[in-house]
């Protein structure tokens, strides 16, 4: 891929190339769109990846950018960006503060003032990145450095809010934290662009242990838990706690299909269910300790992508392959199940095999934990390179989600031109009716077929000859709708 260079343009003026006439001989068409999910996580809490608050509004905005430039660079095709941290908001919100990772004081707003998370999907539509908002459910604050804003929950609703460790969570038995939880979820989908709602491991806590004895200390949610029984309520403790997590989990994917039927819902719990599950796994178990069932999320139907954190490496107590294997025999209803593969844990050979193993089963995909392992580095290397040289060589398109619709765009109009250079300039117009979300493009060097996509808003592609094979022979174009159905495709062969 590195002898042929791809860019959008405005349209150039004609030179010396025209569409093939009727007795032309077209060549073979071109195989089937590679299809993969590939996405990195992007943290906010704690700072983790973006933003930095000692960094300007400007800054701040070319630091979103260099990232996203990244993500394209390496042919990724989607960023799940956490935008809700802790009860807090990276966007314009009237129902909580601004997040303190944003400015370095809650409640305060950037200033020059800019909404990020309108510019994060704005940026990543205009490369052709899904972004995929990543919100925390119940968590309030992690260790804070700084104090509540007034319109935080910890303040107006102290009554609902727990201290666990060295943390504030809503409790989840609360009929007014889950409330809150789907109120903020879905005016983030009501007024943002997102393709997807996202959220990770973190419903109740991951236990903490009394200094003193080291023995497991019990999430304080006794009086909630009491009045669920004195209203004549009969599941045991832990199964009321799971309970209150799977209605908030079905309220979440109902609510946002009907708001918007194509943005996706997507979870990302621990990897391992329950210990044993497959035979011969051994670690803490999603289910018992944070009370959250995917397993039954995956068998309702709740849910558009699961995307279990499968941090480990292949082989041993918490083998990657039998856990991948694992959760795709639970996928009745059919949805895509794209794992978290950690970057910081595993070297670069662990995690091209890991998604070696992945593209042996239909409807592949992953994401990664995080950005910083494909950006800034990391302890063992940074990935980049080892994925645009090997797996991730050429762009492809995000799986398809039929379920959500099956209904293909119709096809661009296209027209070529060859200028001076013998470059080939593909103009493209969507098609009237659905938008495009991206395009599809095929590119014939020789005897073989090339892919990469182009975002559905640019108006052109300049298609730039091959250092051994020469100029491209034949372009074939499709437009792509956003829950992935592909248009019929037209072919341009050029004289």
């Amino acid at each position: 891929m590195a002898a042929m260079a791809f860019s959008s343009c405005s349209p150039a003026e004609p030179h010396t190339a025209t569409a093939a006439g009727p007795g032309a001989v077209a060549p073979p068409p071109p195989p089937a769109a590679p299809r993969e999910f590939r996405a990195a996580w992007i943290a906010s809490v704690g700072n983790s990846n973006w933003p930095r608050a000692d960094r300007s509004s400007a800054e701040q905005q070319q630091d979103m950018i260099a990232l996203l430039d990244r993500c394209v660079a390496l042919n990724l095709n989607a960023v799940v960006l956490q935008i809700r941290p802790g009860a807090d908001a990276l966007y314009k919100s009237d129902l909580e503060p601004w997040s303190e990772y944003l400015t370095g004081v809650q409640g305060r707003a950037p200033s020059p003032y800019y909404d990020p998370l309108q510019m994060w999907v704005t940026e990543a539509h205009r490369r052709g990145l899904e972004l995929h908002a990543w919100y925390n459910a119940y968590r309030v604050s992690p260790a804070r450095r700084g104090n509540f804003a007034p319109n935080s929950i910890a303040k107006t609703h102290p009554e609902i809010v727990r201290k666990y460790g060295n943390s504030l969570w809503m409790d989840p038995g609360e009929p007014l934290a889950a409330q809150h939880t789907l109120a903020v979820i879905m005016d983030i989908v009501r007024r943002y662009d997102i393709d997807g709602i996202h959220t990770d491991d973190y419903y109740y806590p991951y236990r903490v242990k009394d200094k003193a004895t080291s023995k497991p200390v019990d999430f304080p949610d006794a009086p909630s838990y009491q009045r669920y029984q004195q209203a004549g309520g009969k599941l045991a403790r832990d199964d009321w706690r799971r309970n209150n997590i799977n209605q908030l989990i079905e309220q979440i994917y109902s609510g946002t299909k009907q708001l918007k039927p194509w943005v996706k819902v997507g979870f990302s719990p621990f990897g391992i269910w329950k210990e044993g599950h497959p035979p011969g796994i051994k670690g803490i178990s999603q289910t018992d300790e944070l009370y959250s069932d995917p397993k039954l999320w995956l068998n309702r139907g709740w849910l558009d992508y699961l995307a279990p954190q499968l941090y480990w490496h292949i082989g041993g107590d918490q083998d990657f392959k039998s856990l991948l294997t694992w959760w795709l025999a639970q996928n009745t209803h059919h949805r895509h199940v794209w794992p978290g593969l950690s970057l910081s844990k595993n070297g670069d050979q662990e995690i091209l095999d890991q998604i070696e193993f992945i593209r042996k089963h239909d409807d592949p995909g992953e994401i990664f934990w995080s950005i910083n392992g494909l950006f800034h580095g990391r302890e063992k290397g940074d990935m980049g390179p080892a994925l645009i040289n090997g797996p991730f060589a050429q762009r492809a398109l995000v799986p398809a989600s039929p379920w959500l619709d099956h209904t293909p765009p119709l096809s661009p109009v296209a027209s070529i031109q060859q200028n001076a250079q013998h470059a080939a300039i593909v103009n493209l117009r969507p098609g009237a009716g659905k938008p495009t979300w991206v395009y599809a493009i095929y590119i014939r060097y020789g005897d073989s077929w090339r892919f990469t996509t182009l975002p559905g808003g640019a108006p052109s592609i300049t298609v730039n000859p091959d250092a051994k094979s020469g100029p491209a022979s034949a372009i074939v174009v499709s437009a792509v709708d956003r829950t992935g159905n592909e248009s019929p495709r037209i072919m341009l062969t050029i004289q």
